[in-house]
């Protein structure tokens, strides 16, 4: 691919976006950046972790963006006595009708879907959220000694209920890591509210048009990677993550006050890879700072742990970032 058919697949995705937007805007009422960073995570190739109340429609956006982009969706109900098998699928003995020998038949799981939605992944035990990681990760699942790949484009969302927390088995960091954005979905405005309860309570069908194509993701998937970075936009990055880390000798004062632990290397290596996509998503073939600040709260918020005294003064995660993209200049290098 050469520069200017990377500048045309930027042109026709841009057009893309806002067609996309339209589709989902005939079921979907406002949350136009949690459908940004959807399709951040999936140009990223990554997966995405939802957090809000009941009630917001994310199922019903995951599955009407499933709709929009052509794409295979399964939902998965995580409960307590949810076991990995009914996710990643099993062997069972069949009898050949011709041979009539016994022979293990692989029955895929719902995990085997282009899009799928694990729906309140911490009411599970954590055997079965390592089935599921572990598929996520590896993008694969070995049943009695054979690999099953996942189709491509895969992307899983994982959903948490902030407000139950009795009887949940939380996701340990070194697991919430492995999700490229936490993604936080928040009330709607009373216009948009207003809007919902109209559209809700109609009798109105709607039919959503296919945007795009897997063929199409995969190959937006490939130009993400292509787009060209600048030095001084890595040195951005870098410096966001390093001051996060508490007990270092680049820790900002703030870290070392109100984090128990920081960003890694995998959210530095995030940031960039997603400010690539939402410079692609908004129609350039390069990336700034901007970019990198603009993607930093869904790639930070589940990689900072604050720690007690952070908690005592009622200081959040969200006010940690805030601060963090207050005190490093954009234009400022390693």
């Amino acid at each position: 691919m050469t520069p200017e058919d990377d500048v045309q697949q930027v042109a026709l995705l841009r057009e893309a976006h806002q067609r996309l937007r339209q589709e989902i805007g005939k079921i979907i009422i406002g949350q136009d950046q949690v459908l940004d960073q959807l399709l951040m995570a999936i140009f990223c190739r990554g997966h995405a972790l939802l957090v809000g109340v009941p009630g917001l429609a994310k199922t019903l956006m995951v599955s009407t963006l499933a709709q929009a982009l052509d794409l295979s969706f399964k939902r998965i109900q995580f409960t307590p006595d949810l076991m990995p098998t009914d996710i990643t699928g099993t062997e069972v003995i069949q009898d050949d009708p011709v041979t009539r020998q016994r022979l293990f038949k692989f029955l895929p799981g719902p995990i085997f879907a282009h899009i799928v939605l694990a729906d309140e992944i911490n009411r599970t035990p954590p055997k079965t959220q390592a089935a599921l990681l572990e598929a996520m990760q590896e993008r694969k699942v070995s049943i009695g000694g054979t690999d099953y790949p996942m189709k491509e484009p895969f992307f899983v969302l994982a959903t948490q209920n902030p407000i139950e927390q009795e009887g949940t088995y939380p996701l340990p960091e070194a697991q919430l890591d492995r999700f490229l954005f936490m993604i936080r979905v928040d009330y709607p405005t009373e216009q948009e509210e207003e809007a919902i309860m109209r559209l809700g309570t109609g009798d109105v069908s709607v039919e959503i048009g296919k945007v795009l194509h897997g063929e199409d993701i995969l190959r937006l998937q490939r130009l993400v990677r292509r787009v060209p970075v600048a030095d001084h936009v890595f040195g951005y990055a870098k410096r966001l993550t390093r001051l996060t880390r508490p007990g270092t000798p680049e820790a900002a004062e703030f870290a070392n006050r109100w984090l128990t632990w920081g960003a890694g290397p995998r959210a530095s290596m995030n940031l960039i890879l997603a400010a690539k996509a939402h410079a692609v998503l908004h129609g350039r073939v390069h990336v700034s700072a901007d970019d990198v600040a603009a993607v930093a709260p869904p790639i930070l918020r589940h990689r900072l742990i604050v720690n007690f005294a952070a908690q005592s003064e009622g200081v959040s995660v969200e006010d940690i970032i805030r601060q963090l993209l207050d005190q490093v200049p954009k234009h400022q290098a390693a």
